[in-house]
C-alpha cells in the first residue's frame, strides 16, 4: 500500500523511567528518510516504538492521508531458517500478516521481483550470500506491502559492493512508501537519504531535509566542516559543526 506520509506528534518511548527517546514530531514523506545517531542513541528503540512493539510513554503516530496503514519491519539481527525456500518463507509471512490466500502468490512475486531474488524464488536461504539474505529479509518485511518500512541498520555487515546494491535497492522501495533507514554510517546518510532525523542519547538533535544539512556544511567557517562532520557534531553535541 503507497502512502502519502506519516507524522508522530509529541512521540515518546522508553523503559520504565529509564531511558526514552523524544519527544519527537516529524511527519515521514514518501521517500527514504535515514535516523542517524550513535550506538546507543535510541535508533532500536524508536523503531520498536514505531512498529508497534513497544507501547509509547507518550504522543501519537498518524497517517497523513487518514488512511490507516500498515509497517513493515526488518530488525538489525533479523534471523532467516536456513533450510526454508525464498518463496515458501515470504508465503508464510504473508499469511502472519493477514495477506488473503488468493493475493499471497502475487504478493510473494513482487516482493521477490522489488529485491531482485526472482530466480532465487525456490532457493534454500542458507545458500544464499550475504547480501542476498539482507534483501531477503526487506522483502519478507514488505511482503505485505506497507506504507511504512522500517530498516534497522540495514547496510551493516556487508561490503562495500553488497552495501551499494543495498543502497540502491533502497531508494528505488522508497519511490512510492515512507522508507526509514536507521544507521551509524554517514556514507548511508549521504548516498541515500531524503530527509534525515539526528538522535543524541535519546534527544532529537534535527529533523528535516537532507539538504539542509548539505547547506549547513557549504556555510561552515572551516571548509573542512564538510556534510559528515555537521551531521557527527549533531549526534553528539546537538549543535552543527
Amino acid at each position: 500500500m503507497a502512502s502519502s506520509g506519516f507524522r508522530a506528534e509529541g512521540f515518546v518511548v522508553g523503559y520504565g523511567s529509564g531511558f526514552r527517546v523524544g519527544p519527537i514530531t516529524a511527519t515521514f514523506p514518501v521517500g527514504v528518510t535515514c535516523l542517524v545517531g550513535a550506538n546507543g542513541a535510541g535508533k532500536s528503540t524508536l523503531f520498536r516504538g514505531l512498529a508497534g512493539l513497544q507501547k509509547p510513554k507518550a504522543g501519537s503516530l498518524t497517517w497523513t492521508d487518514g488512511q490507516a496503514g500498515t509497517v513493515g519491519l526488518l530488525p538489525q539481527e533479523p534471523s532467516l531458517p536456513a533450510r526454508a525456500r525464498c518463496a515458501d518463507l515470504l508465503a508464510h509471512v504473508a499469511w502472519l500478516q493477514g495477506v488473503p490466500r488468493s493475493a499471497r502468490a502475487d504478493a510473494v512475486s513482487s516482493a521477490l521481483e522489488a529485491v531482485g531474488l526472482v530466480d532465487r524464488a525456490g532457493q534454500r536461504i542458507g545458500t544464499l550470500s550475504g547480501g542476498m539474505r539482507r534483501r531477503l529479509a526487506i522483502a519478507q518485511a514488505m511482503v505485505h506491502s506497507p506504507g511504512l518500512l522500517l530498516l534497522d541498520e540495514p547496510t551493516v555487515g556487508l561490503d562495500p559492493k553488497q552495501r551499494t546494491g543495498l543502497r540502491e535497492l533502497i531508494g528505488q522501495i522508497g519511490q512510492d512508501r515512507v522508507v526509514l533507514v536507521s544507521t551509524h554510517l554517514l556514507e548511508d546518510v549521504r548516498r541515500i537519504a531524503q530527509n534525515v532525523i539526528v538522535l543524541a542519547e535519546g534527544r532529537v538533535t534535527f529533523a528535516g531535509a537532507a539538504a539542509e544539512l548539505a547547506s549547513r556544511a557549504d556555510q561552515a567557517a572551516d571548509p573542512a566542516d564538510g556534510f559528515d562532520a555537521v551531521v557527527a557534531d549533531l549526534m553528539e553535541t546537538g549543535e552543527p559543526a
